[in-house]
């Protein structure tokens, strides 16, 4: 059976209908499959590189805005935690300054994993990696969208222009087996803010500066 899953984002009071995806036994047609070697889409991914600050809370905007100390927390978390020698294995995924220019992902299915680095306390794991789970970025008119399709934890949102080298992904969290995507904006602890880049070819990431619970930072990696 199919499974819808809204993606809206409050701008300044109005509800922004980004796009609906679709999940379960559905799929994207073979020619909205990434291509292999290609890592660009076609077309825009946003009105402009200001819109997605015009859309994003203070929190998320002061999530992205404090990124690289972040990383930096994140590893020093890491290393008192003994951690060190899995996190060194992971290589430019978890390397703070591997973006590469042109961060576009384009539509199409994918495969997607979650390292969580840091620990806010509470007993909390200062390194966790999860296995891969599906994922999926589509394109709708002028805006691409990216919900995480399996798993316990589904970020679900759209993706802005920023710079040549990141782009930013907004959305929120979908838990457990909830059946859709709450506003974003509406809950704090289920707002998402993530810089998508490209860390090699067909390899991209999203990186979540303080998401709300456990880690100090949440690196996704994203391949076809």
């Amino acid at each position: 059976m199919k499974q819808s899953h809204s993606i809206r984002l409050a701008l300044t009071g109005v509800v922004l209908v980004g796009a609906a995806l679709t999940s379960g036994c559905a799929s994207l047609k073979k020619s909205q499959a990434p291509a292999t070697g290609a890592t660009a889409p076609v077309g825009p991914i946003a009105p402009e590189a200001e819109g997605w600050r015009k859309v994003a809370t203070e929190q998320d905007r002061e999530r992205v805005r404090n990124w690289y100390r972040a990383w930096k927390e994140a590893h020093a978390s890491v290393n008192a935690g003994g951690y060190a020698a899995q996190a060194l294995q992971q290589g430019v995924l978890l390397r703070a300054d591997a973006a590469l220019p042109n961060p576009h992902i384009p539509p199409g299915d994918y495969r997607c994993r979650t390292i969580k680095l840091g620990s806010k306390g509470g007993g909390t794991l200062s390194y966790v990696a999860y296995p891969y789970f599906k994922c999926r970025v589509r394109a709708e008119e002028n805006i691409f969208s990216f919900v995480k399709l399996t798993g316990s934890q589904r970020p679900n949102g759209l993706i802005f222009d920023d710079t040549d080298r990141r782009q930013i992904f907004l959305g929120t969290e979908v838990l457990g087996d909830e059946r859709g995507a709450i506003d974003y904006g509406v809950d704090k602890s289920r707002d998402r803010a993530a810089l998508v880049e490209r860390i090699g070819p067909n390899r991209w990431r999203l990186v979540f500066p303080y998401p709300a619970f456990e880690s100090i930072v949440d690196v996704m990696e994203v391949v076809p």
